[in-house]
């Protein structure tokens, strides 16, 4: 049976929940909601497990905060035998519009801590991450309070919509793998 491993990025704390930065997070939850599944606190990670199709997902939500989250991702494709090309990493992208998808098998952190760290710990760039574009309507200086502010009401509507495709979009990977994929998704 092929194992993949999904690694939604966010940071944990009930102050994080429903921010831009932990989109991650928030599809993760809504995947395993959606199928009935939840997460138990495992070593560096909430973890849960699903089965599709002959295939087994692993989708881990990090307990290391953002900017350790290779920590978490690289503990769990040893401890699960899981190569790198069986993995998608989720995370927030201020260059994109909020709400776009755009998958990528390869690329440069862009500026993200979260795959900064995952980038340093694998040695490498070519994992498959998707992005999820949460804007940059913020004002010079205040990034930070941006990205780690809450949604709001129609940031809220659109990401409803998306936060679905995203999920059609890992199980898409599990299944006709990440060319395809990006073929189906990106833009959406």
């Amino acid at each position: 049976m092929s194992k993949f491993l999904i690694l939604g990025l966010g940071n944990i704390g009930d102050e994080y929940e429903h921010t831009r930065h932990n989109i991650g997070f928030e599809i993760l939850d809504h995947f395993a909601k959606k199928n009935e599944l939840s997460f138990t606190l495992e070593r560096h990670a909430y973890i849960c497990k699903y089965k599709f199709k002959g295939k087994s997902l692993l989708l881990v939500k990090p307990t290391t905060y953002m900017n350790l989250s290779g920590k978490a991702l690289n503990y769990w494709m040893q401890q699960e035998n899981i190569q790198k090309s069986n993995v998608m990493v989720i995370t927030d992208d201020l260059s994109l519009p909020t709400g776009k998808i755009r998958i990528r098998p390869k690329g440069s952190d862009g500026g993200h801590n979260g795959l900064k760290h995952i980038q340093e710990t694998l040695n490498a760039q070519d994992y498959l991450r998707m992005r999820i574009g949460i804007g940059s309507e913020f004002s010079k200086g205040q990034q930070v309070d941006y990205v780690l502010g809450k949604w709001n009401a129609e940031e809220e509507s659109i990401l409803k919509e998306k936060i679905a495709v995203a999920i059609d979009a890992i199980l898409a990977f599990v299944s006709i793998g990440a060319e395809r994929t990006m073929n189906l998704y990106n833009g959406k």
